[in-house]
């Protein structure tokens, strides 16, 4: 069996690799086993140094990491750059914090001394997927590692290279060998892998289908998962709001990889009073972003990742249409080759459409009118989603209630896009999934918070 990269920009196959056998499988998860062995009885010193050379590493080959997700899933190359700075950052953020996170914390009993400890589980899966092909890896993958876990990635099949680039930075950072591992599998061989007795741990990024699907699986077996899922994050634009600085960060946020993000703005909830001016600012925004060429440095959105992705989001446009909704900016496949979709606004979106009921992964904005910031709050919360929420006000005090109180998301905003950012924890409620990664709470997801008393 091979596994093809395709470029979805043309249509063409870039490279076809062989498919991990089952037997390979077996031999390559017993190694990164008897490799946690090893691993976790390095200092921490040591693993700060590895990942500190791999942050070197990264900036020192971003060019051609940045070129590889151009071709392989259509990111356009600025964003790719950007990205493997990204990873960089979080590489060194875990070299200079990781030991700090790791020391055991003292607390006072009645026993002689007690503590709580920090220890690594072992062999931690992580089913990762193509939108951030280098990003999403390293956002588990460096804490793990820190940690003094062992890992095994099943990438998403459209990215096998760099799947594959990832696992050779890392080595050639002076990770022993079996300490990070790719399988080049497809979905269907999750479930085994999930299964297998040396898997301790179990992350994922993705839909959340597949979220079920591994949760289920783990579940079965009593191990640990950490899973983040789908989003259709609302961004609320309220009556005294900046409308211009709304209108730049939403559009700049719709479009974040080409609109092909868990935490892009999806659904725009804008009080009425206010509603026509953010619409005429935002659709300029958005139809002055330049699509084209992933590898033309002047491209601000390229291709979606498959064809077949680019027509089911169509599919999703045209059917809120036929319920109601109304088309104020493109919402036409171009001719031509390539994955491309143009950037698209909707108007009047309602709960009971597509565009505000699932996920729209690709260039498309659905505004949702509300009559106040009662309302606009309940329909921001009015999805099964809760990754990331925004709210848009001159009023910072109003902005932080809002977002803290208010809003049933994992990370809120007040007047800017939502990120994650290797400092702060990143995850979602409801079905967007459960668990945190990054800062310190992401790296205690995967140890053993063991409990020490001495008498």
């Amino acid at each position: 069996m091979t596994i093809r990269a395709v470029n979805p920009a043309t249509g063409e196959t870039i490279e076809e690799y062989q498919e991990t056998s089952p037997e390979e499988v077996d031999r390559i998860l017993h190694g990164a086993d008897r490799a946690f062995h090893e691993w976790r009885r390095t200092s921490v010193q040591e693993r700060a140094a590895r990942l500190r050379e791999a942050a070197r590493l990264l900036r020192e080959r971003a060019a051609e990491y940045a070129r590889l997700m151009a071709l392989e899933m259509g990111k356009p190359i600025t964003a790719g750059r950007a990205e493997v700075e990204k990873c960089a950052l979080a590489c060194d953020y875990y070299a200079e914090n990781g030991p700090r996170f790791l020391e055991p914390e003292m607390v006072e009993t009645d026993a002689r001394r007690s503590f709580v400890a920090f220890r690594p589980l072992g062999v931690v899966l992580a089913v990762m997927p193509w939108n951030f092909p280098f990003w999403q890896v390293f956002r588990f993958a460096a804490p793990a590692l820190m940690a003094g876990n062992t890992a095994v990635l099943k990438h998403a099949s459209n990215v096998p290279g760099c799947a594959l680039a990832i696992e050779r930075l890392l080595r050639d950072a002076g990770f022993p060998p079996d300490v990070f591992r790719t399988l080049l599998v497809g979905s269907d061989a999750v479930e085994g892998i999930i299964g297998h007795p040396v898997v301790r741990a179990v992350t994922l990024t993705g839909g959340t289908p597949a979220g079920r699907a591994v949760a289920a699986s783990a579940g079965k077996r009593v191990k640990k998962t950490v899973l983040e899922l789908g989003g259709s994050d609302p961004y609320i634009v309220l009556e005294d709001a900046d409308i211009e600085h709304a209108a730049t960060v939403c559009a700049a946020s719709r479009l974040t990889n080409s609109g092909q993000s868990c935490i892009a703005a999806k659904r725009f909830i804008v009080v009425e009073s206010v509603r026509e001016e953010f619409e005429r600012l935002f659709v300029e925004r958005m139809r002055a972003a330049r699509v084209g060429d992933p590898l033309d440095e002047r491209t601000e959105v390229g291709p979606l990742a498959r064809h077949d992705l680019r027509d089911g989001l169509h599919e999703q446009v045209q059917k809120s249409i036929r319920a109601g909704a109304r088309l104020l900016l493109g919402g036409e496949i171009p001719e031509g080759p390539g994955a491309y979709y143009p950037p698209t606004v909707l108007t009047d979106v309602k709960k009971g459409m597509a565009v505000f009921d699932d996920e729209s992964f690709g260039p498309v904005a659905a505004i949702v009118p509300a009559k106040d910031e009662a309302e606009a709050i309940r329909l921001a919360n009015d999805s099964m989603f809760g990754l990331g929420a925004a709210v848009f006000t001159r009023d910072r005090e109003r902005g932080e209630r809002i977002a803290t109180e208010e809003l049933e998301a994992g990370s809120c905003f007040v007047n800017a896009h939502v990120r994650s950012d290797p400092r702060l924890p990143f995850g979602g409620v409801k079905e967007s999934g459960y668990g945190r990664e990054l800062s310190h709470y992401g790296m205690r997801e995967f140890v053993n918070i063991k409990t020490v008393w001495v008498e």
